[in-house]
């Protein structure tokens, strides 16, 4: 385990308790959430090293991972990932020029298929071994495992598909984010939102934390000075709206084990509703995807 001194996005060097919560995907372990004290920006600490994480992520319920069904809540996620696909590209295509993606953390391949099959030149990067094998399957194009493999080339598009959250090196990535991005690129950054009313109703047991796999846990004022700190401009803030269903009905199990999948599921998606309908007047949506450019 490693401890943080210094937050990635101040250079604070004060932080108080925020929350604790379980690792309910492979461990079990308790978790500590610490807030900054001066930009209140929250982070799992401490966390796993970049080696020793790898060993949280070896479960059959990361399905990110896996891209199976096992049960009733994966093959939830699963309709969602699917109709979110589309989602995705209209949204990509709609704020974005050109026709060069970069996905980075791409799981096991499904957003890049989407895009290749609309004629766009796909790249992807995704370290975990078998996702990674199985994306390449999938597109019938090459998966980098790290940033260090992509060489002379630049991009139109960089996508973060809830990735970002699982980054040891913060700045450096962005860095190289931005220097990978052509001058009239757009990024795209996918991250949960602890504001919303489905985390505020979870609390630790929202699934969003996911600890420790998430090693930040983020704001829209957080999100904008990162990237503001890292050479991009934030232009816009959309919502992920069926993310608060499906991490809903994850955090509903994790709090009541015990309680009938049908009363789960049905208290989840209430829930789902609810959140959105409360998220409309200050965009705090369970998820939310940033736009920027350079």
């Amino acid at each position: 385990m490693i401890s943080l001194s210094v937050c990635p996005i101040c250079s604070g060097q004060s932080f108080k308790d925020y929350l604790v919560c379980k690792d309910y995907t492979s461990s079990g372990e308790e978790f500590h959430l610490k807030q900054c004290n001066f930009c209140e920006f929250v982070l799992t600490d401490p966390k796993p090293d970049p080696q020793e994480i790898a060993n949280y992520y070896q479960s059959e319920k990361y399905i990110s991972h896996t891209g199976g069904r096992k049960n009733l809540f994966d093959t939830v996620y699963v309709i969602m990932r699917k109709i979110a696909l589309g989602t995705k590209r209209h949204t990509i295509e709609k704020h974005s020029t050109g026709k060069t993606i970069l996905d980075f953390g791409c799981g096991t391949g499904e957003f890049l298929k989407e895009m290749k099959d609309h004629y766009w030149q796909v790249t992807g990067i995704e370290p975990a071994k078998n996702a990674n094998t199985k994306a390449a399957l999938l597109t019938g194009s090459q998966i980098h495992s790290s940033l260090n493999e992509i060489k002379d080339t630049t991009f139109d598009v960089i996508t973060l598909w809830h990735v970002l959250e699982h980054i040891h090196d913060l700045k450096g990535t962005l860095h190289q984010f931005n220097s990978l991005l052509n001058d009239s690129g757009t990024i795209f950054v996918a991250v949960p939102n602890f504001e919303s009313n489905d985390a505020e109703h979870y609390k630790s047991f929202w699934a969003a934390y996911d600890v420790p796999r998430h090693l930040w846990h983020f704001t829209k004022t957080n999100m904008k000075q990162i990237l503001e700190n890292n050479g991009f401009k934030l232009f816009a803030i959309l919502p992920m709206k069926l993310d608060s269903f499906y991490v809903s009905i994850l955090s509903e199990g994790y709090k009541n084990p015990n309680q009938s999948k049908l009363i789960s599921l049905f208290k989840a998606l209430m829930r789902g509703f609810f959140s959105n309908l409360k998220a409309k007047k200050k965009m705090n949506y369970s998820s939310l995807i940033y736009i920027a450019k350079k």
